[in-house]
């Protein structure tokens, strides 16, 4: 493994999020291979801590910190940190700042980098242009379909926008996916490369299915945000019972501002609440299918960590998730409300075919390992090694 040693200032890490649980992981990576690996984020209380080749750094974030999501805060003023994680830096003798978009930490990192004359990579995780789109249309609801979309349409190109001018900033940008790295590789100049996720096959695995009820279980994991399309689930499981579907439940696993929503709405769903570790591997391999109508993410860890459960899944035919599944193999794809209906019933009704996949998505979970991720980062790193803060760089392939 190279010598670069990072600094990686995610702007979320304990949360309950897929940005999260990948921040993690790469965490777990550097400890597992003895990397020297520099990693800042929030948390309860500032404090660092050495654990074999890893340096901890968490920062209390402040009384005038907000909310950007359930259990997700923006603190205006972490800055006030620079000069004690710019020490650590200096001591640590980080070669460049990782940093996950332009959030608090993020912005951190940029100062720092700037001021320490280090490289930036800079990874995309979330579309937060989407998001906002998403959030200002459902938001102007009221005011008709036609205005609502045209204002959240000009939000979207605005938020892209600045989204992009800060990626500019970037010596090497990472990707989940062969579409946004191209686009962010064209827009901004800079070199791009993947960075993929991968799924603990062990955690989540079949061998966990244990259930007895002969109800068909669709399952959805993940914030119960607008962004994320979750009202769908009320429309799908309205279309099933019109198609002559009964005999189903809809599992869902998750918080957010559209639970009350979704209770109301919902007919045979199951709620869950969040679930961790081994509760939630059980619950994976509880399914017989998974559900994941949303459009705005770039990639998907649920739906990797159904596969391996031995779960086929539906997606959109937007965004990251369609990238993970081949469709009559793993699942299926649906560009519209009601192919995604009737790839549902279609999974409902042919047995032979839904037992291919169960087997198809258990088989290509297996080749995607955490380990094989980042150890094409620290490739996407090296070019950090005669890379200069500033310096446009033409785009190239990804690695």
């Amino acid at each position: 493994m190279p010598g670069l040693r990072a600094a990686f200032l995610p702007d979320t890490f304990q949360e309950v999020n897929g940005v999260a649980h990948t921040s993690r992981q790469f965490e777990a990576f550097a400890r597992r291979r003895h990397i020297p690996f520099l990693s800042v984020h929030a948390g309860p209380q500032t404090a660092s801590s050495t654990s074999g080749s890893v340096r901890t750094v968490e920062l209390k974030r402040g009384s005038f910190k907000f909310g950007l999501d359930a259990h997700l805060d923006y603190d205006p003023f972490l800055w006030r940190y620079a000069a004690y994680v710019e020490q650590e830096i200096r001591d640590f003798g980080v070669d460049l700042i990782h940093v996950t978009g332009p959030g608090d930490m993020g912005m951190l990192g940029l100062l720092l980098a700037r001021r320490l004359g280090l490289p930036l990579v800079v990874s995309w995780h979330t579309s937060l242009h989407e998001y906002a789109g998403r959030r200002l249309e459902r938001a102007l609801s009221f005011v008709g379909r036609k205005l609502s979309g045209a204002c959240s349409g000009m939000i979207e190109r605005l938020a892209l926008r600045i989204l992009l001018s800060f990626y500019r900033k970037a010596a090497v940008i990472l990707a989940p996916n062969e579409e946004l790295r191209q686009l962010l590789a064209e827009a901004t100049g800079r070199p791009a490369f993947l960075m993929k996720r991968g799924v603990d096959t062990t955690l989540f695995s079949p061998v966990h299915r244990g259930r007895i009820s002969s109800a068909f279980r669709i399952g959805y994991v993940g914030r119960l945000t607008a962004e994320k399309n979750v009202r769908f689930l009320a429309e799908l499981a309205r279309a099933l019972q019109l198609l002559g579907r009964d005999n189903f439940e809809i599992v869902i696993v998750g918080e957010g501002r559209e639970e009350s929503w979704l209770r109301e709405n919902v007919p045979h769903a199951v709620f869950t609440g969040v679930l961790r570790g081994e509760s939630l591997a059980a619950i994976y391999a509880s399914l017989d299918l998974f559900v994941f109508p949303s459009r705005t993410d770039t990639f998907g860890n649920v739906i990797l960590e159904a596969l391996a459960s031995g779960v086929p899944a539906v997606v959109t035919s937007a965004g990251g998730p369609r990238f993970l599944i081949e469709p009559g193999v793993t699942g299926l794809i649906a560009a519209t409300d009601w192919e995604f209906v009737t790839a549902v019933n279609r999974m409902m009704t042919d047995s032979s075919l839904h037992r291919c996949m169960r087997r198809a998505a258990r088989e290509y979970a297996v080749h995607q390992s955490w380990d094989t991720v980042f150890e094409q980062v620290y490739l996407s790193y090296e070019l950090c090694r005669t890379a200069e803060p500033g310096v446009k760089h033409a785009a190239l392939g990804s690695a």
